[in-house]
């Protein structure tokens, strides 16, 4: 009578129809394959936040006055929403913004919407003469400069811009772009530059002059008229045509006498003073920052930008003319993605092997064909999430490599063992071997799966960064399982043979026939082909020739002598079970000495040598963009001394001033004249010939020391999303000179500290903005019949100018603009001596001129240049970076105690925020995240195995798997970084507890067969040895290129012969960490699976003995100690 055996149907089905599912695969791996060309690729996810952006421009507005007419009405109306984290706002002159932060996962369109409701509410409460409504955006990480392209050339500013103008009109057409902005061009514009004395002797206002340019500069529809059965339409033009039209216009003072307006004024068609600045290794030149599109892809568009630029270049442009791309984000994702998918190869090929060892060649190569497969379904999935190719994406991939290949481990290696070399029929070995595993496999992917469905909750900035991480192991690995059943079992059947013995030998001609041709086609596609198909057969011929002796050598003699003796060494073990777990716990304990006493540091984020080192300037509120530009010389000189110009390993040096000033993923992206940037870019790590970039930012940093006047600050280029600064101290409060105060006497206390590894503490207080009052004697003006109205709005059209109309030509429309000539507006003298022209209807409608001296007091003083709020509170802070060579948390703890022993006054608060709040929440998530993720995993394991008592010995691996961990980084003293290795400590609970599940499972299978306790723990151990450090191997040797990093690039190897090889880089900065993380838990959790689970489960069973007896049930009879010689091997 046959026994029946255990079978997976869709696993059965698949292999009595091997037609059917290996068409299935091959339409999934071609499509898969398309479905990963068509993805956007880009270096860090596109993500969003519901972050609102509030801006309004009010010219000639005071900080503070910003503050109360714009800022607190806005603030108002935005507090009452609900899901709003915290509303922040930047009051200065002429301008002020509100940032308004959602809760993460507030959909940003609602979040945007609500808040333009908001802003129209609090309308009602803004000055009617805003020039414009206030502008309501959200901010987007995409939003970033992808590309600068570099305009210079023998020509005037005048014609570059034009070129300028040319590009960015193409740039902004693509679908690609959102948009270009131009920094260091001059802008055209129509000047009235009035005469204040010759307008004032002729008894005009600027406003009169105002008005007869706006009536003037005109179209105006008049309607239709019928003729002869046709309506034609009437409109009436009048738009200037040229300066000299301007001039021409007749302003009609305010007694009626008419004047040419050039008379009292000069017209010139010129160009508005320079507000931006560009310079290019210390050459001027006019730069355009370009700007992509969220979700667009990156490598795409930037190809589209250098197309353009050449096609300008040789049709369009002059020879002569030079155009340099710098900036090119594009270049730093190629080389991310080129990295990361070259270690994904190397990762593959170092599976490949250690299977081969255990499985022979054939076997090998058709489990680790799961991963490609797995990826090509993960492709197919990823466009209908809205999902990118980027870093996050490609680890993700590089991390389940060795975990994917686990369940078709598990199944190709149970189809081996049942086939036994033709002991069954391979299809009842394939379908028995599917049967009996998928329960257990299952449970072990959900289990893996399980500390991943937790992060998909990470809230903030960082969740939304990591969200990606979790979702594509999720797709990847739920992927995996479908391979390992419904293709693995078919590729088994078709290729798993059993070895004969003095078989007679094929004839091998039609495969050196198929080499060859293959090698033919494969040259004549291009040499790297060629060369490829070459190295295919020479591993064949010495897998043929020699390979595959050895391998079975290894197979059948030195693999069981290793079982044998991991066997004595389990049953030495099992005897003396307590002491192996006392070892164990009191080992737990001595890593955490270990770690405490001999550790790298923590951080939050790991740090890479930077790309880009930036150098922001900031001179007092006030300066001038030509005295700001004046400064920045004197610090790009100074700059170009520390890193040695002309240097191999710096790609550029860009110069920006008032645009483009402000950290890229900052919120803030305004313009400032008083601001400037230097940025210094180096070339890729791989070139950099081991030179590290590093010591050239300490150098610039040493280097722009003692600038009188300047704030200066030296940072890289953020490796992850943006966080605050390390060191960041809030004052918070309600009374303004309260907190100046305060916030003045903590820098100068924490100032004489001397605190090691503060680069320098800086304020955001700006209290000495220089100005100039004109205080209005209210009493003696209206005895004169003057208004404040009156007198403001000529001094603004006068001093400030505005734009009055548009002229218009073929190419652009350019702003005519009003003001005093420069040497009247910017004379104070002249301006207390301004007379007001007016009609005196109390002296029978008298034309009088009266001084503005004569009811008006000049005041000069300082005010301040920008007052800061968050959530409704008047905020000031102070930050500084953290050394090169110091730890952060060490530096952020002795600033702690510092501020602990500052006292401050009740109403004023005082607290450290910045990336330390970001620690906070994160590590309170991360924790959360492991509660959760032990809780799934217990009701998992409770499921399957219906017991309390196999579920805890199961989960005490993850708990003990840390002790590899914690000497590991104790061992080598590595940085542990608190987002990266605490996500790495998760995913390790997962890829625990699934080699324990198959250990479990196969032990209760063995007693359910009749098997003795004690000899069913031996035999499963022994059984599912070569499964357990099979997955464990290939999860590790996945990722150890990542680890150590492990560069090499397989294209250059096949068609030049130089495979590039070099270790580190920027992915191996960043993901190291959670790497090693994982290396070293499992390699201890190899040997917790192994050894300490039979000795727990043995225990379990001992002790459930015990309960028997005062129970007085029957005992398990089996759990007693055996010798070697004693054990019953079982053949399931």
């Amino acid at each position: 009578m046959s026994e029946k055996h255990k079978e997976f149907k869709p696993s059965s089905w698949v292999i009595d129809n091997k037609i059917a599912a290996f068409v299935m695969t091959l339409i999934l791996f071609v499509a898969g394959i398309q479905g990963y060309q068509s993805l956007p690729k880009e270096s860090f996810p596109d993500i969003s936040l519901p972050n609102i952006y509030v801006s309004v421009v009010y010219p000639g507005t005071s900080p503070k006055d910003m503050e109360n007419l714009i800022v607190r009405p806005i603030e108002k109306e935005c507090k009452s929403i609900a899901g709003v984290k915290k509303i922040k706002s930047n009051s200065l002159q002429d301008y002020c913004n509100v940032v308004v932060e959602f809760n993460s996962n507030v959909n940003i369109d609602v979040a945007k919407q609500k808040v333009k409701d908001a802003v129209d509410r609090a309308k009602t409460d803004l000055p009617k003469d805003l020039p414009k409504d206030p502008e309501i955006i959200d901010i987007n990480f995409s939003d970033l400069p992808v590309m600068q392209v570099n305009i210079s050339g023998d020509y005037d500013l005048n014609k570059l811009k034009k070129y300028a103008d040319d590009a960015k009109e193409k740039l902004e057409s693509m679908k690609e772009i959102k948009k270009v902005d131009i920094i260091g061009a001059l802008e055209r514009e129509i000047q009235i530059n009035v005469d204040m004395l010759k307008m004032q002797s002729a008894q005009i206002s600027m406003t009169d002059i105002m008005r007869a340019i706006q009536s003037e500069n005109l179209t105006i529809p008049g309607g239709s008229v019928n003729m002869n059965g046709i309506r034609r339409s009437i409109k009436v033009t009048g738009e200037f045509k040229n300066a000299e039209q301007i001039s021409n216009i007749v302003v009609q003072s305010i007694n009626g006498s008419p004047i040419y307006l050039k008379n009292i004024a000069e017209v010139v068609d010129s160009f508005k003073e320079q507000e931006s600045f560009a310079r290019l290794d210390k050459k001027n030149v006019i730069t355009l920052n370009i700007i992509k599109r969220k979700g667009e892809n990156l490598i795409e568009a930037s190809d589209k930008i250098v197309a353009l630029m050449d096609e300008f270049q040789t049709k369009s442009w002059p020879k002569d003319l030079k155009v340099t791309l710098t900036g090119d984000q594009s270049e730093q994702t190629r080389m991310t993605l080129h990295d990361l998918i070259n270690t994904i190869i190397i990762g593959f090929i170092l599976v490949l092997l250690v299977l081969m060892f255990f499985m022979g060649p054939v076997n090998a190569f058709f489990v680790a064909l799961s991963v490609p497969l797995s990826m090509c379904l993960a492709f197919l999935v990823m466009p209908a999430i809205g999902f990118s190719l980027n870093m996050i994406v490609l680890f993700s991939f590089l991390l389940a490599l060795g975990i994917v290949v686990d369940d078709a481990i598990v199944v190709i290696e149970n189809t081996h063992r049942i086939f036994a070399n033709g002991k069954r029929s391979i299809v009842e070995a394939a379908k028995m071997a599917a049967g009996e595993v998928f329960l257990p496999v299952l449970s072990g992917t959900m289990t893996t799966l399980a500390p991943f469905f937790p992060l998909l909750f990470w809230q903030g900035v960082i969740g939304k960064f990591m969200f990606f991480l979790p979702v594509t192991l999720i797709v990847t690995l739920t992927a995996s399982l479908l391979v390992a059943y419904l293709i693995n079992p078919v590729f088994a059947v078709q290729f798993m043979k059993p070895h004969v013995e003095n078989a007679p030998k094929k004839s091998l001609k039609s495969t050196y026939i198929l080499f060859a041709i293959t090698i033919v086609i494969g040259y004549m596609i291009n040499f790297g082909m060629g060369n490829l198909a070459v190295v295919i057969f020479l591993s064949w011929l010495l897998n043929h020739l020699w390979l595959r002796h050895k391998l079975k050598k290894f197979q059948e003699v030195a693999w069981p002598k290793f079982q044998n003796k991991y066997r004595d060494l389990l049953v030495w073990c099992l005897h003396r079970p307590w002491k192996m777990l006392l070892s164990v716990v009191i080992l737990f304990g001595v890593s955490i000495i270990m770690l405490v006493a001999r550790n790298g540091g923590i951080s939050f984020f790991p740090i890479a040598d930077p790309n880009f080192v930036y150098v922001y300037t900031s001179l007092p509120v006030g300066t001038d963009q030509s005295m700001t530009d004046s400064v920045t010389k004197v610090i790009e000189e100074k700059v170009y001394k520390a890193i040695s110009w002309p240097n191999p390993i710096v790609k550029s040096v860009i110069t920006n001033v008032t645009v483009g000033v402000t950290d890229p993923q900052d919120e803030d992206q305004g313009n400032y004249p008083n601001k400037s940037k230097i940025s210094v870019a180096f070339v890729e790590y791989g070139k950099r010939n081991g030179v590290s970039s590093q010591a050239y930012l300490d150098s610039i940093r040493m280097a722009i020391k003692g600038i009188p006047g300047a704030e200066i600050t030296v940072a890289q280029e953020q490796g992850g999303p943006p966080v605050g600064k390390p060191v960041n101290i809030e004052i918070t409060g309600d009374d303004y000179e309260q907190l100046v105060a305060t916030s003045k006497e903590l820098l100068r206390t924490l100032d004489s500290l001397k605190i090691e590894g503060v680069e320098e503490l800086r304020s955001d207080l700006q209290d000495s903005k220089p100005q100039i009052v004109f205080d209005i004697d209210r009493e003696r003006a209206n005895r004169e019949g003057i208004s404040t109205y009156s007198i403001g709005n000529e001094i603004y059209l006068g001093v400030l100018g505005t734009d009055i109309s548009k002229y218009r030509d073929i190419d652009d429309d350019y702003n005519i603009v009003i003001k005093y000539k420069d040497e009247q507006r910017y004379n104070v003298d002249m301006l207390r001596n301004l007379k007001i022209v007016y009609r005196d209807m109390s002296m029978g409608g008298m034309v009088r001129n009266v001084p503005l001296a004569s009811f008006a007091d000049v005041k000069y003083s300082d005010t301040y240049g920008v007052i800061k709020r968050k959530n409704q509170k008047r905020v000031v802070t102070i930050s500084s970076n953290v050394l090169s060579g110091y730890n952060e948390n060490e530096v952020v703890s002795d600033v702690q105690k510092a501020l602990n022993n500052f006292s401050s006054p009740e109403e004023v608060s005082v607290k450290m925020t910045g990336s330390q709040e970001e620690q906070a929440e994160t590590g309170a998530f991360l924790g959360w995240a492991m509660g959760t993720s032990l809780m799934l995993i217990i009701i998992i394991l409770v499921l399957q195995f219906n017991s309390v008592s196999k579920p805890l010995i199961i989960i005490s691996e993850i708990i003990f798997s840390i002790i590899g961990v914690f000497i590991g980084f104790s061992i080598f003293k590595m940085e542990f970084s608190i987002v990266m290795s605490g996500v790495g400590i998760i995913a390790l609970a997962g890829i625990v507890v699934r080699n324990g599940i198959l250990l479990v499972e196969f032990t209760d299978l063995l007693i359910a067969k009749g098997v003795p306790t004690f000899d069913a723990i031996v035999e499963a151990g022994k059984t599912r040895m070569t499964p357990v450090i099979l997955t464990a191997a290939a999860t590790m040797l996945g990722l150890i290129p990542l680890a150590v990093g492990l560069n090499m690039d397989f294209v250059t190897l096949f068609n030049t012969g130089n495979p590039h090889i070099y270790f580190g880089g920027d992915n191996t900065a960043f993901w190291g960490p959670l790497s090693w993380t994982m290396i070293f838990g499992l390699s201890f959790a190899t040997f917790l699976t192994l050894i300490l689970v039979p000795v727990m489960y043995l225990l379990t069973a001992r002790i459930k003995n015990k309960v028997r007896k005062y129970t007085k049930k029957p005992l398990d009879m089996g759990v007693a100690a055996k010798r070697v010689e004693d054990l019953i091997e079982a053949e399931i």
